[in-house]
C-alpha cells in the first residue's frame, strides 16, 4: 500500500478563445496563448500579454466586456508516471473553476460545473494513462448562462449588477457594485492537483468546546475515503509542537472515527481577540497506517495535520437594564468586547493576484489601525485560507456571510442543491478557524424583502417559503442554518442585518443593523449619529476619494479629465447620485474649492469627520454589563477591488485615506470624546423672540481594558479669534471595559445669547487624558459645526520639524501650532508615496504632536487644513 501523494498541474498551460461574443481583433478563435502562472483567469493573462487596455484605467473597463460573453478554453498535458496510474485511486482535484465549465481528460468528459465556490474530486483511474495525458477546461460565459437561467426561472429584484447574477453562483461582485466594475472573470481560478492513494483522510471535524469555567473537551472526528480496517494516531500538539495529548492505535473498522479529550483550566491556553490576550495556535495530527504502532511496521497510508484553537464564543442578545430591546454582542472567554472594525470586500476585481503577502498587509493594516473584526461581505467569496489563517494569527474576530447580497435570490431545486454543497464545503473549509465567529446567511436580502413588499411573515418559523415571492428564506431560514448546525458550533445569523424577535431590519433595538440614512436613505447629518445608532451596526459609511496618485493612476495619460466632473472620474466613482451626495456633505459642511487636489482633500477630510464621530459617539453607548446600547461598528469599508472613489478608508493600492487614522484614534484603548449641544429655554411660553440660547459640553472617556484606569483629564478652550484662554483639570477613573461619563456643563467662554443674530465665539475644546507620567492616553479637539462658518485666522503658526535621523518607525516629525488647526494632512510632492503614522489631525497650542514617516527621501513636507487659503 502506497502513501497519499499529490501534486499540482500547474505547468504548460495554454488558453484560447473558442467561440461566442463578438470578433475581436485581440484575440482570434483559436489562436493558443500561453499561461502565466497558474491558477489564473482570462483578463490577467489577456493583460500580461498585452492583448488589452489595463480596465482600472480611463473608461477601459468598457473595452474588456466581450471577455465575460466569450468562450474560453484552457488546456494542458501532464505526464502520469507508472506508479500513479497503477495506484488503488487516481483522483483530480479542481479547488474552484470560474464558473462553468466541461473538464475532458484524454478526450472523455470528466466533469460539469456550475458553481464558483465549490470544490470537484474527479476519480481518474479509468481515464488517465502512464506518459501524456491531455486535460481541457472549456468555460461558458456565465453572463449568457445566467441570461439563460433567468428567461428558463424569471427575472428577480435586486440592487447592483445584472439581474441574472442571482441565478449564477459566481462571485456577484463580478456584475458591479456601486463601488466596483463590471469584470465578469473566467478560467480556473484556484489549483488542479492530481492525487494518488489507497485510503485518504477525507474530512477532519475539531470541535473544541470550552465551558463557562474555562476548561475544555476537544472531539476530533474524521472520516476515511472508503471503510477499511486501518490504525490511527491522533496526536495534539500545543502552539510550540509539543505533544499535549495523544491516542494511538485507534482502530478504525468504519469510514468514521472519533477521539475524545478533557484538557482542564489554566492547562490550555485560549485564544483571543487582539488586544485581549494572545493567539495560540494548536494542531491535530492524524495518522493513518495498516499496522499498529509504535511498531511503525505499518505502512504509512495518510497524514493530516490541522490547526484549531481553544476559544468560548457567544453571540449574547440578552434584554437591557434600561432601555427598550436586547444587546447583540460578542462575548469572548467570558470577556465582552466591543468590535470596532471594518466590512471586507474581495481586495481584487482578479482574485488570482491576490496573494498571502498582500492578505497580510491588509490585515496588518486593520490591526494597526486598532481594530478588532472584519466581516467577509456576502458579495464576494469564501476567502482563501490564507486570510483566515493570519486571521487566527492576528487576533481578528470574523464575521463571515454566505455568499448572497442584495437580492431576492431563487430556490429551485437545482439552485438549492449547488447551495447545499457550496454551503457544506465551505463550512468544512473555514470551521476549525478560531477567528470566525459568526456566520450570517446573506448581506440585505431581507432588505429587499422589506423594500419590495414580498410574503414576509416574521411571525412565520415554520413554513417551507419555497413556494412565496421571496423563496430564498427557505435557504436562509432552513437549509443554511441546519448546514451550520449539522457541521460546526459556530453562531447561525439569518441575515446582515437581521434584527429577529419578529422586528424589521431597521429596528435599531435588536440584532444588527446597516446605517445608511448618513449617506443613502434619509441623507442626514453625521453629527446624528447618535440618535442612529443601533445595537450591532455592521455597516455605515462615507464616501472619499483616494490619494491622488490612485486617481492620477485611473487618468493614464490624459489630464484633460483631471478635474472632479469628468467622464473618467465619474466612472471611477459607482455609487448612484454621489455627484449630488458628495455636495451635499460637502456644502453643509465645508467652504471647498474644485480643483482637483482640493476635491480630493476635502472629501477625505470630510470622510475623516463622518466615522470618526460615528465610533467616538458609539463607544459612548458601550457603558458595561446590561447597558452595551452599541456594541459594535464595522465601517463600511476597509478596501476596494480596483482604484476607485468609494467607501473604502484605504484604496486598491494599500494606501490608507486620513479616515483610516481618524478610526484609529477612536479605537485607542483610551479615548476621550466630547459632544456639544444647544439648550434653548423660553421664559415667556407665548414669546418666541424672547429665549436664552446656552451651548453645553459634555466630556466622556473609555476604556478597554479590563482594568480601572486612574487618569488626568486635562481641558482647554480657545477662542480661534482672540488669546482668550480657560483650562481646568480633574483625576477620573475610567471604569473596566466600558465608557464612563467625565464631566458636563456650560461651554467655556461662550456667552449664554439671547437672540439669533448674536454671532457665537469661535470656541475650541481641547481633552486629554493623561497618564501619571505624564504621557497621553487619548486626546480629542472638539470644534464648532458646520466649519464653513468658522472664520479661520490668516496665520495659524504652524510648525514642521523634521528630526535628523530616521529609525525604524521612519523619520521623526513634530507638528505644533500657536493657533488651533484642523485636519491636518500631510503629503510630499512626486510619484512615489510617504508613509505616515498619522493624518488628519488636529492641533491646539502647547500640546505638540509628533508623527513618523518613512520614504521621506529628503522631500519637502507639504500640509493641508481648514482655512489653509485654498478655498
Amino acid at each position: 500500500m502506497a502513501a497519499n501523494q499529490s501534486r499540482e498541474l500547474n505547468e504548460g498551460w495554454t488558453f484560447a478563445k473558442v467561440g461566442g461574443g463578438r470578433e475581436q481583433e485581440a484575440v482570434k478563435d483559436g489562436e493558443w496563448l500561453a499561461v502565466h502562472s497558474f491558477p489564473t483567469t482570462v483578463h490577467v493573462e489577456l493583460l500580461k500579454h498585452k492583448k488589452i487596455p489595463d480596465p482600472f484605467v480611463g473608461l477601459h473597463e468598457w473595452d474588456v466586456q466581450w471577455i465575460g460573453e466569450a468562450e474560453w478554453a484552457f488546456k494542458t498535458r501532464f505526464t502520469a508516471s507508472e506508479a500513479e496510474v497503477e495506484a488503488d485511486n487516481v483522483d483530480i482535484v479542481f479547488d474552484g473553476l470560474d464558473t462553468f465549465a466541461v473538464v475532458e481528460l484524454n478526450g472523455h468528459k470528466i466533469l460539469e460545473t456550475d458553481n464558483q465556490f465549490v470544490a470537484h474530486r474527479v476519480p481518474v483511474k479509468d481515464h488517465i494513462k502512464a506518459g501524456d495525458n491531455d486535460l481541457v477546461l472549456t468555460f461558458a460565459s456565465a453572463f449568457r448562462k445566467g441570461r439563460e437561467l433567468e428567461q428558463q426561472h424569471g427575472k428577480l429584484n435586486l440592487w447592483n449588477g445584472d439581474s441574472s447574477r442571482l441565478h449564477v453562483r459566481k462571485a456577484q461582485y463580478n456584475y458591479g457594485w456601486d463601488w466596483g466594475p463590471v469584470l465578469m472573470t473566467v478560467g480556473p481560478w484556484k489549483p488542479i492537483r492530481l492525487e494518488t492513494y489507497t485510503i485518504r483522510i477525507a474530512d477532519i471535524d475539531i470541535r473544541p468546546r470550552v465551558n463557562e469555567q474555562l476548561a475544555a473537551a476537544l472531539d476530533v472526528s474524521f472520516d476515511l475515503s472508503k471503510s477499511e480496517y486501518t490504525i490511527a494516531a491522533v496526536t495534539v500538539k500545543d502552539p510550540e509542537g509539543k505533544v499535549v495529548i495523544g491516542q494511538s492505535n485507534l482502530t478504525i473498522k468504519s469510514e468514521r472515527a472519533e477521539a475524545h479529550f478533557k484538557l482542564s483550566a489554566g492547562i490550555l491556553e485560549l485564544w483571543y481577540p487582539v488586544g485581549y490576550g494572545k493567539q495560540p495556535i494548536y494542531s491535530v495530527e492524524i495518522v493513518i497506517t495498516d499496522k499498529a504502532m509504535p511498531l511503525w511496521d505499518g505502512h504509512l497510508l495518510d497524514r493530516k495535520s490541522q490547526k484549531f484553537a481553544f476559544r468560548r464564543v457567544r453571540v449574547v442578545q440578552d434584554e437591557l437594564v434600561d432601555q427598550e430591546g436586547r444587546t447583540f454582542l460578542f462575548e469572548v472567554n467570558n470577556v465582552r468586547i466591543f468590535c470596532g472594525g471594518s466590512n471586507w470586500i474581495p481586495a481584487d476585481s482578479f482574485l488570482t493576484e491576490m496573494t498571502p503577502e498582500r492578505y497580510r498587509q491588509w490585515l496588518n493594516l486593520l490591526v494597526d489601525g486598532n481594530q478588532n473584526m472584519i466581516r467577509v461581505w456576502g458579495g464576494g467569496i469564501y476567502e482563501a485560507d490564507a486570510f483566515y489563517d493570519i486571521c487566527d494569527e492576528l487576533g481578528i474576530m470574523v464575521w463571515q456571510d454566505f455568499m448572497f447580497g442584495c437580492g431576492q435570490y431563487p430556490a429551485y431545486d437545482s439552485f438549492t442543491k449547488s447551495v447545499e454543497v457550496e454551503a457544506e464545503q465551505n463550512v468544512k473549509r473555514l470551521r476549525h478557524h478560531p477567528s470566525i465567529v459568526i456566520f450570517a446567511g446573506n448581506n440585505e436580502d431581507y432588505q429587499i424583502a422589506e423594500s419590495l413588499k414580498l410574503e414576509l411573515d416574521y411571525a412565520d418559523e415554520k413554513s417551507d417559503f419555497r413556494k412565496t415571492n421571496f423563496p430564498a428564506r427557505y435557504i436562509y431560514e432552513r437549509l443554511l442554518p441546519s448546514v451550520v448546525e449539522r457541521l460546526c458550533d459556530v453562531h447561525y445569523h439569518r441575515s446582515s442585518p437581521y434584527s429577529g424577535f419578529g422586528k424589521p431590519t431597521t429596528d435599531k433595538n435588536h440584532g444588527d443593523l446597516h446605517q445608511w440614512n448618513v449617506w443613502h436613505g434619509s441623507q442626514e447629518p453625521w453629527h446624528n449619529w447618535d440618535k442612529l445608532a443601533g445595537r450591532f451596526v455592521s455597516e455605515f459609511g462615507m464616501e472619499g476619494y483616494p490619494n491622488i496618485r490612485t486617481v492620477d493612476y485611473w487618468l493614464g495619460d490624459d489630464k484633460s479629465e483631471r478635474y472632479p466632473q469628468s467622464r473618467t472620474m465619474c466612472n471611477h466613482n459607482k455609487a448612484d447620485g454621489f455627484e449630488r451626495r458628495l455636495e451635499l456633505y460637502l456644502v453643509e459642511n465645508f467652504k471647498h474649492a474644485f480643483d482637483i487636489e482640493s476635491y480630493v482633500y476635502y472629501t477625505q477630510i470630510m470622510q475623516a469627520e463622518t466615522l470618526a464621530a460615528a465610533y467616538r459617539l458609539w463607544r459612548r453607548n458601550w457603558k458595561g454589563k446590561g447597558r452595551e446600547y452599541t456594541a459594535g461598528a464595522l465601517v463600511w469599508q476597509i478596501n476596494d477591488c480596483w482604484p476607485v472613489t468609494s467607501w473604502a478608508i484605504v484604496d486598491y493600492f494599500l494606501r490608507p485615506k486620513p479616515a483610516y487614522f481618524a478610526i484609529k484614534r477612536e479605537l485607542r484603548p483610551y479615548t476621550v470624546g466630547m459632544a456639544r449641544t444647544e439648550r434653548t429655554t423660553h421664559a415667556d411660553p407665548l414669546s418666541a423672540a424672547a429665549f436664552t440660547l446656552e451651548t453645553r459640553l459634555a466630556v466622556w472617556g473609555t476604556n478597554s481594558t479590563l482594568e480601572p484606569k486612574r487618569a488626568a483629564l486635562d481641558v482647554v478652550a480657545f477662542d480661534l479669534r482672540s488669546d482668550w484662554r480657560e483650562a481646568f483639570r480633574q483625576d477620573v477613573v475610567l471604569a473596566p471595559n466600558a465608557a464612563t461619563e467625565l464631566w458636563e456643563g456650560a461651554l467655556p467662554g461662550q456667552p449664554v445669547r439671547t437672540k439669533l443674530s448674536g454671532m457665537p465665539r469661535t470656541i475650541v475644546v481641547s481633552a486629554r487624558l493623561l497618564d501619571a507620567d505624564g504621557s497621553v492616553l487619548g486626546r480629542y479637539s472638539n470644534w464648532p459645526e458646520p466649519y464653513k462658518y468658522i472664520h479661520f485666522p490668516a496665520d495659524v503658526g504652524l510648525r514642521i520639524v523634521v528630526g535628523d535621523k530616521e529609525g525604524p518607525e521612519g523619520a521623526r516629525v513634530e507638528l505644533s501650532a500657536a493657533k488651533p488647526v484642523k485636519g491636518l494632512v500631510l503629503d510630499v510632492d512626486g510619484a512615489e508615496d510617504a508613509h505616515w503614522s498619522d493624518q488628519a489631525i488636529d492641533l491646539v497650542p502647547d500640546d505638540p504632536q509628533v508623527v513618523f514617516v518613512k520614504g521621506l527621501k529628503g522631500r519637502e513636507i507639504r500640509a493641508r487644513y481648514l482655512g489653509d487659503g485654498t478655498a
